[in-house]
């Protein structure tokens, strides 16, 4: 059965990963929604997509032809899309897979709010469109573990309703996002499920991934190259991160199971899984001797002095390592 599926955020690190076990799939049509400078720009971003897949020449010559290309903005009213290109979209797109966002902690809220709330007003706005048009079967909407913010204990996949507080403007934003959702999903009987990976890396088996994320930000900091190897006592903190292989295909199975409506699925590693922040050390100073990487012998401080040395050296840490350590939930 012919599926057309509408896919935000193809040039990010789930987007990229998933589109390619998208066109497994013969009968697959696909709209990449990407933001571009002009034509040109936007077809250099699927030759580097292509490129990264690392198809031999027929199966990238099948991806171009099965792929239209759409230049335009998650942010922007129907996605800044011609009349034309909307309207077809509207009559034939089968499934909607929203997996864009601005992943970084530390936007201004009214900046945050913008990308997260924009975006999910327009994915509702054309979900209604095409279930009114009676094509839609599925939509895949992205969000993050971070909607929990500060809470503690297990968190259930179900809607968080309760108050709570945030790490950081990226999480109050997706969870405001998720609040629209919640509200308009039995107002307009829209068939949404709901994904909440947790800190997403590289391929579980290669490693790789389309760009760095915050992750591997948070591995410079542990590898003490930041601080001259000073980091806070961790004491028993665990990370849970997950491959982004595994968020993929979580997600292509989703689109094509009907009984996974209304569900919400949290894509972790999960509390006995998810890695003590010392044992990433301990990972990445292993990695550094293999490869003969430079890096200083890590002294770990209380908390509290760590801060306080933070504070009072500020003025000579560069603004980029002062940004990132900000972003980091576990101060």
């Amino acid at each position: 059965m012919k599926s057309n599926y509408f896919v935000t955020g193809a040039t990010g690190a789930i987007g990229s990963m998933l589109v390619p076990l998208l066109l497994e799939e013969p009968q697959n049509r696909i709209w990449l929604l990407i933001r571009a400078k002009s034509p040109e720009h936007l077809r250099q971003r699927l030759e580097e997509l292509i490129e990264f897949w690392e198809l031999d020449t027929t199966r990238a010559d099948d991806a171009r032809r099965r792929i239209s290309l759409l230049q335009g903005d998650t942010d922007e009213p129907r996605f800044a899309l011609s009349e034309q290109a909307y309207g077809e979209i509207v009559n034939s797109c089968t499934h909607i897979i929203h997996s864009a966002g601005v992943v970084r902690m530390n936007l201004p809220l009214d900046t945050a709010r913008k990308h997260a709330l924009s975006a999910v007003k327009n994915i509702v706005e054309l979900a209604h469109a095409c279930q009114v048009a009676g094509v839609l079967q599925k939509v895949e909407y992205v969000s993050t573990i971070g909607v929990a913010g500060k809470m503690s204990g297990l968190i259930p996949e179900t809607w968080i309703t309760e108050t709570r507080a945030f790490h950081n403007t990226y999480e109050q934003s997706k969870a405001e996002a998720e609040d629209y959702l919640r509200e308009k999903m039995p107002e307009l009987n829209l068939p949404v499920t709901v994904h909440r990976p947790s800190m997403v890396v590289g391929h579980s088996e290669t490693g790789k991934i389309i760009h760095f994320q915050i992750f591997y930000y948070i591995c410079d900091f542990l590898s003490g190259r930041l601080t001259f190897g000073l980091l806070p006592h961790l004491g028993n903190a665990k990370l849970d991160i997950i491959p982004v292989d595994y968020v993929a295909k979580c997600i292509k199975t989703s689109s094509q199971r009907l009984d996974f409506v209304g569900k919400i699925f949290h894509l972790c590693s999960g509390p006995d899984q998810a890695l003590k922040l010392v044992d990433i050390i301990k990972i990445l100073q292993c990695i550094s001797k293999e490869h003969v990487l430079d890096i200083p012998k890590v002294i770990s401080i209380p908390l509290w002095a760590f801060n306080i040395l933070t504070k009072a050296t500020k003025h000579f840490i560069p603004k980029s390592t002062r940004r990132k350590t900000k972003s980091f939930p576990f101060f």
